[in-house]
């Protein structure tokens, strides 16, 4: 509802419509909706400057053993792809007091995993500094490195995961971070986009091909069995052939673990939408099946590495095809299936790989 041709639509299209708010008024639904009701009128609660960070609104979370924490919203980057910069506003963080409150407060009650969430973590706290927005620094936190160094700290928690991280804000204090905190699982999502310096340009994605290879280099180098995930996009105006073979040379070369692949899809309002350029979509079919092949090709070899060897596993449940059996998730997110008591939902155990099945990996629990 930012978007004001997205406004301007529902108004014209669905005039039964009572409430119309965005994503900088969501704290106001409650009341907008009670004068909905009582006043008998229509309600429009959008406003186009940048929204503030209102801390102690209800969450309600679906799991009792993993729970995401927002330690920022918005973002600055402005993806020549992405609505969000105009949506969300500008970056701003949350207090570390705050965060660290939350988690404890998670931890005490009997959350195991925490997944620290901003559209781009590694720059938490960066705006702050740089225009003298004050903050209060709390148990040595005043960026996403110390951050992280504290929440592993925390009691009760003994796992942490962060999404999304920018390679370009990718400093070596948080590399560091992530080798020497326990808790912090070494599978890093880290989004390529594209293979193609030309193509990430457009995308103002402010890396190169050899920037983000270095960088990877740098990571595994410094972090102990670390994995990598990653998010590419197909098809991206004015991307050729000869461009998108350098993202399957960056995927053979890095060798992820998971990778997320879209296909590219215009959105009003942003400037990707406005270039001349754009991929036929036949072409932009062909090449995302070309990248599932060679994502494919792999899994088998990446799945293998794990067969006979132990791994702690993170139990969060019965597995949704057989309630006889139990799903949990090793420190590099793969999903394994074993058989245990139900005792164990919530617990981390050690679960020796029999098997690997593409999608997902076979365990026993060894006496």
């Amino acid at each position: 509802m930012q978007e004001k041709h997205i406004t301007d639509k529902i108004k014209t299209s669905y005039p039964f419509v009572d409430i119309l708010f965005g994503t900088h008024t969501l704290f106001r639904f409650p009341e907008d909706l009670y004068k909905a009701i009582e006043e008998k009128r229509k309600i429009e609660d959008i406003i186009d400057v940048d929204g503030e960070i209102y801390e102690n609104l209800p969450i309600k979370r679906d799991s009792k053993i993993q729970a995401s924490v927002s330690i920022m919203n918005g973002c600055n980057n402005f993806c020549t792809y992405c609505i969000v910069p105009y949506v969300r506003g500008r970056e701003r963080s949350r207090q570390p007091k705050d965060i660290i409150d939350e988690v404890k407060e998670l931890a005490k009650k009997g959350y195991k995993e925490i997944t620290l969430l901003g559209q781009n973590v590694n720059s938490y706290l960066r705006v702050e500094k740089e225009k003298n927005i004050p903050f209060e620094k709390y148990e040595g936190v005043d960026s996403f490195a110390s951050l992280l160094k504290a929440v592993d700290k925390i009691d009760g928690i003994e796992r942490i995961r962060f999404i999304s991280p920018h390679p370009k804000d990718f400093t070596d204090d948080v590399i560091d971070a992530i080798a020497t905190c326990e808790k912090v699982c070494k599978l890093i999502h880290l989004p390529l986009q594209s293979g193609n310096t030309k193509v990430l340009k457009e995308m103002n994605r402010k890396y190169t091909k050899e920037q983000y290879l270095e960088l990877v280099e740098k990571m595994k180098k410094k972090i102990p069995n670390l994995t990598l995930s990653t998010d590419i996009i197909v098809g991206f105006p004015g991307e050729t052939d000869e461009e998108f073979l350098d993202t399957l040379d960056v995927v053979e070369r890095v060798n992820f673990e998971q990778i997320y692949m879209f296909i590219y899809s215009r959105r009003k309002g942003t400037p990707a939408d406005k270039m001349d350029n754009q991929v036929p979509e036949d072409i932009k079919h062909i090449r995302f099946n070309k990248l599932k092949g060679l994502f494919e090709s792999r899994i088998e070899e990446n799945n293998n590495k794990y067969v006979g060897k132990m791994e702690k596993v993170l139990v969060e449940g019965e597995s949704k095809n057989n309630k006889d059996l139990l799903t949990g998730r090793t420190d590099s997110n793969k999903v394994v299936i074993f058989e245990g008591d139900k005792s164990l939902i919530g617990k981390i155990i050690d679960v020796k790989i029999v098997s690997q099945h593409m999608w997902y990996l076979k365990g026993k629990i060894e006496n």
